[in-house]
């Protein structure tokens, strides 16, 4: 047998390649049921509204029960409120949207209901001056690395940080023209997080690399606020030629 032949041989027996993932193939993730912690802020209750409008199962927390429940009557839509604990008790996906600097402590509360859990951050470590907004460099690099750190036994991702609160609680607008950059380290994560964001009508999710990028992503936000202000805009991002 030829070299030639010998190759031919074992061309023939080698398990055929599977072709490459679409990644434009996202999970249904229609039956999830998603928490909102910070709930009743309003980046969390216009993300709240959004997914539930879009058909999600959706409740709202909050360190005050009466406040969760009062926000979740104000969203409608099937919308529940509960405490954090409950909250991430009883989600599948749990969106973290509270102030920076309440992020800490809140999930470190939360380290027990969130096991297991896939955690969303979507907080941005943000100061304000005179001069505007700017960026914060949290000690682990990111929010999203710091709830990375804080959570050891819950797999963390990062996404709707550039979404504008007042477009998302705005009732008279159908479509949000922007995409969402999600983060994370699990590409099954990832795409359950891009199948999410693009429940929400005009919206799609991108991934954008590894938490360790997450840094510039959460800071970009100063930028957009400069935008905002100048402008007098809601300025969301979209990624071309993909």
């Amino acid at each position: 047998m030829t070299s030639t032949d010998r190759a031919d041989s074992a061309a023939q027996k080698a398990p055929a390649k599977a072709p490459a993932k679409d990644p434009w193939d996202l999970p249904d993730v229609s039956g999830l049921v998603v928490g909102v912690l910070g709930g009743t802020g309003p980046q969390g209750k216009g993300l709240a509204y959004r997914l539930a409008k879009a058909g999600q199962k959706v409740i709202v927390g909050s360190r005050a029960v009466e406040r969760a429940v009062a926000a979740a009557e104000e969203i409608g839509h099937g919308v529940e409120g509960a405490d954090n604990a409950e909250t991430a008790r009883r989600s599948d996906v749990v969106i973290v949207a509270v102030p920076w600097d309440g992020h800490a402590k809140t999930l470190e509360s939360l380290r027990g209901e969130l096991s297991g859990k896939l955690v969303v951050d979507c907080v941005n470590p943000l100061g304000f001056d005179k001069k505007g907004a700017y960026a914060l460099k949290p000690e682990e690099g990111s929010a999203a690395e710091q709830a990375a750190a804080l959570l050891p036994d819950s797999r963390v991702a990062a996404a709707f940080h550039h979404l504008s609160a007042v477009l998302l609680q705005d009732p008279e607008i159908d479509e949000i023209d922007t995409d969402v950059m999600v983060l994370g380290e699990e590409r099954a994560d990832v795409e359950i997080v891009q199948a999410l964001a693009g429940r929400i009508a005009g919206i799609r999710g991108v991934f954008a690399g590894r938490l360790r990028n997450a840094h510039q992503v959460e800071s970009l936000v100063a930028n957009l606020i400069s935008v905002n202000r100048r402008y007098k805009a809601h300025a969301g991002l979209r990624v071309t030629d993909v």
